[in-house]
């Protein structure tokens, strides 16, 4: 794929300027739940909600097939492939777990290539850094044909219940609770998993793969060599082995530097030279500037996976392909399943021979010319998003923030489309901290906006009506020039309808506006984007209205290969407008802890703000003198007072009500977050609807704020929808909520159900007659004639469905799976829409 066009040039001098226009096909649509998602590059996202009927009705594949690279059999696991191949054959789940070099992949793929399929077919991913989520996306489009389409978890559930793939998942680095989370998804899938420590502990089978025995160590010493080996290196090669404890990567570099030798025949290293093997492989390679320029670059990407043609275009390196894969049979990287890596041990051998990173606007003006063209799929950029992170890491470590916010903006929208959210919220993260320490208030408003859409998209209603509220504030302060609101009373009544649950929330104000005194929405973004890993550049909390104070030039300069320059560690925080406190929506009828819950639909996020408080943790601070990584520094702030806004239901009054963060009561507290939470989401309308009421007024003569555009924020219509279909606004029609809660009940004992067969197919069978008869019981309480009769014909089929089950009638299943999906949809339309 080419990365540049005949307008476009890498910069090659300090002072070249480094503007990148983001174009190329940059907007779509694609559907996530029940959720139409316009992709909009520029002025952001746009959902809208699709009734049952609109829904897209995937089509199941007659095989999946998805195989790995082909690699060279790996050399004495006749055993270990034995034993796979009977664990794979019981239905799983597998976990191969072993330590880094021993070969888990090299097996792992050739069981993938050789081993026969599932009835459904065979599945391979590579799972390094990558999020459940996604990892469940891959394994339903390789089931599937549905263009553009990401299901729920309850449909995905649905979709893959009775697909019988075998899923190989290499570096499944994931807990216990993910492993069993990835295999709910797809309950009679069996799956493979590789990873470095063990982590299934029960219901399937766990094998350990050792070091190689000294006969098959030699073995593969032959075989890199070419040759079998001379009699008087057979005790050195027995030697070599056990020095290595039967790793197979410390002999491949064995055999590389034998290699070496005149005319190919060096010696074999002796024991006590092992520890050294990395360092003279890389001394021997010093003088060849293309190889070394290779390693440089994979170095700065620690382990993600880049494509050849990427290699190439950043070295100048005529073969990238031939460099790489002469590397991987040194030893010195790895081929995956989307390109080449470094080997995690050669990352700070070979960062000690450079003084930096990569130079960041080689890497960021490359990567978003990529992004920004035609022939980019978002399947490529969602395959890249780790080498994006880190080139975003690279850019705001070495004091160009700005670099890593065009390159985030230019690589949102594709990585939205690829319908990886994972990967996407975490570029989205990456942004946000960018423009903060940018001082880019557009961009801010922009990721903010974004990550709301896509708490949204993944069923964090609450996060997504507090991100855009503050999102379209900071669009608000843009546009009007001025942090303080004003106009008349702005209400808001927010509905959904979601995944067959609902849920409302209604507030209204009026006089001074959604915020005390034109402040800023009490949601402590800080907070939440440090649970999700992400913390601002710099320690120190934001002042005002959350411009981010310049950073102080510390002792890691721009050659480190440590963090942002001047970290300081600690730093003093000042209230916003508005406050951070705890924020928290209760919905109607829904089960579950603090946060906005819909009908029965199962507990959402809540959100707990911490006052004014300091910035997030700072990232590592760089250490002079050519380091790679300094020491971390913590972040601190003093509390501060609280100030929050309450709203009343008639729309009449707006109070800001203040109480200092120590000593103030645990009922104080919870009576302001309840209070705040109706304001918070009145605050989207009211946000939205000053922006053009001030469209007409006179603005700042800030020429700065003047200049910048209000970003485009637009709810889904359920959400904008002030209709008032019976007397009451939080009240379904009879029988909807029971229904609800049946499903709901459904789902909690599906995710505690055993996860091998028989006993996952007979828990599966009872509960899903267990939903039937709730389902009936929901059907009685109906007064409506059509809900009545549509929740009777949901129970009966779940009902048909359970006796399939029970006869391992698989033709049935599938039939009654579908009419049971179809059921739940019906009885949606009649209950929310």
């Amino acid at each position: 794929m080419p990365d540049t066009d005949d307008n476009t040039r890498t910069p090659d001098g300090p002072g070249a300027t480094h503007r990148i226009d983001v174009g190329g096909s940059v907007t779509g649509s694609v559907i996530a739940g029940n959720h139409n998602v316009v992709v909009d590059a520029q002025q952001g996202s746009q959902v809208t909600v699709l009734v049952g009927p609109e829904r897209p009705r995937p089509q199941r594949r007659e095989r999946a097939e998805v195989l790995p690279r082909s690699l060279p059999e790996p050399v004495g696991r006749e055993e270990a492939a034995q034993a796979l191949a009977a664990a794979v054959r019981a239905g799983g789940p597998v976990q191969l777990w072993g330590l880094p070099g021993v070969g888990k992949t090299t097996l792992l793929r050739h069981a993938a290539r050789l081993l026969p399929p599932g009835p459904d077919g065979t599945v391979f991913l590579g799972g390094a850094d990558r999020d459940i989520e996604d990892l469940a996306q891959d394994v339903f489009e390789a089931c599937y044909e549905a263009p553009g389409y990401a299901p729920n978890r309850a449909e995905l559930r649905r979709l893959m219940t009775g697909m019988r793939v075998t899923v190989y998942v290499d570096d499944a680095d994931l807990t216990s609770d993910q492993l069993l989370e990835l295999m709910d998804m797809a309950p009679q899938a069996t799956f493979v998993f590789a990873s470095a420590e063990r982590t299934l502990w029960s219901g399937g089978t766990a094998l350990e793969l050792c070091g190689l025995s000294e006969t098959a160590g030699r073995e593969l010493l032959e075989r890199e060599l070419g040759g079998p080996l001379a009699d008087a290196d057979h005790e050195a090669a027995a030697a070599l082995c056990r020095a290595a404890g039967g790793l197979p990567l410390p002999l491949l570099r064995a055999a590389a530097v034998a290699r070496s030798g005149p005319e190919g025949e060096g010696r074999l290293p002796r024991v006590g030279e092992v520890a050294d093997l990395l360092p003279a492989l890389l001394a021997q390679l010093a003088d060849d500037e293309s190889v070394m320029g290779v390693l440089h670059l994979l170095a700065t990407f620690d382990g993600a996976e880049v494509a050849a043609v990427h290699v190439g275009a950043l070295t100048e390196v005529a073969e990238p392909g031939a460099v790489c894969d002469r590397l991987v049979r040194l030893g010195l990287a790895c081929l995956g399943e989307y390109g080449y890596a470094s080997v995690a041990d050669t990352v700070p051998v070979v960062r000690a021979r450079f003084p930096a990173p990569f130079p960041a606007e080689r890497l960021c003006d490359h990567f978003t010319r990529w992004a920004a063209l035609r022939e980019t799929t978002p399947q490529e950029l969602a395959a890249h998003g780790s080498v994006l992170e880190k080139v975003a890491e690279v850019a705001e470590s070495s004091g160009h923030p700005d670099l890593a916010v065009r390159l985030a903006r230019a690589t949102s929208p594709g990585l939205a489309r690829s319908l990886r959210f994972g990967v996407w919220g975490r570029l989205l993260g990456r942004g946000w901290v960018a423009s903060r320490a940018a001082d880019d208030r557009q961009a801010e408003a922009y990721f903010l906006h974004e990550e709301a859409v896509r708490a949204l998209l993944i069923g964090k209603r609450v996060v997504y009506a507090a991100l855009l509220a503050h999102a379209a504030w900071l669009g608000h302060e843009l546009a009007a020039g001025s942090a303080t609101g004003a106009g008349g009373g702005a209400g808001a009544h927010a509905s959904g309808a979601a995944g067959g649950a609902g849920a409302h929330a209604s507030g209204a104000v009026g006089g001074a506006g959604a915020h005390a005194s034109g402040g800023q929405p009490s949601f402590d973004v800080h907070h939440y984007m440090g649970q999700h890993g992400f913390g601002s550049a710099h320690s120190g909390a934001s002042a005002g209205h959350g411009a981010l104070a310049q950073p102080s030039v510390g002792s890691g300069g721009a050659g480190s290969w440590g963090g942002a320059p001047g970290h300081g560690s600690a730093g003093a925080s000042a209230s916003g407008h508005g406050g951070g406190g705890a924020s928290v929506a209760s919905g109607h009828g829904g089960g579950g802890a603090s946060g906005l819950t819909g009908h029965g639909g199962g507990s959402a996020s809540g959100l707990t703000g911490h006052g004014g408080a300091s910035g997030a943790a700072a990232h590592s601070a760089g250490a002079g003198g050519g380091s790679w990584g300094g020491a971390t520094t913590a972040s601190s702030g003093a509390a501060t007072t609280t100030t929050a806004t309450t709203a009343t239901t008639a729309a009449t009054t707006a109070t800001a009500v203040g109480a200092a963060s120590a000593g103030v009561s645990t009922l104080a507290v919870t009576l302001v977050s309840l209070v705040i939470a109706c304001a918070l989401v009145a605050g989207v309308g009211y946000a939205i609807s000053s922006s053009s009421s001030h469209s007409g007024q006179s603005r700042s003569s800030d020429a700065r704020n003047e200049a910048l555009p209000t970003p485009s924020f637009s709810l889904p219509s359920e959400l904008t929808d002030t209709s008032t279909p019976t007397d009451d606004p939080l009240e379904d029609p009879a029988g909807c909520e029971e229904q609800s809660d049946a499903k709901q009940k459904s789902d909690e004992a599906g995710a505690t159900a055993p996860i091998t067969n028989p006993a996952a197919d007979q828990a599966w069978a009872a509960n899903e007659q267990q939903l039937s008869e709730d389902l009936a019981a929901a059907a009685g309480a109906a007064t409506d004639p059509s809900i009545k009769s549509a929740i009777q014909k949901e129970s009966s089929d779940h009902a048909s469905l359970a006796s399939a089950i029970t006869r391992d009638d698989l033709a049935a299943i599938d039939q009654y799976v579908d009419a049971t999906g179809d059921d739940a949809s019906a009885v949606t339309d009649l209950c929310y829409s």
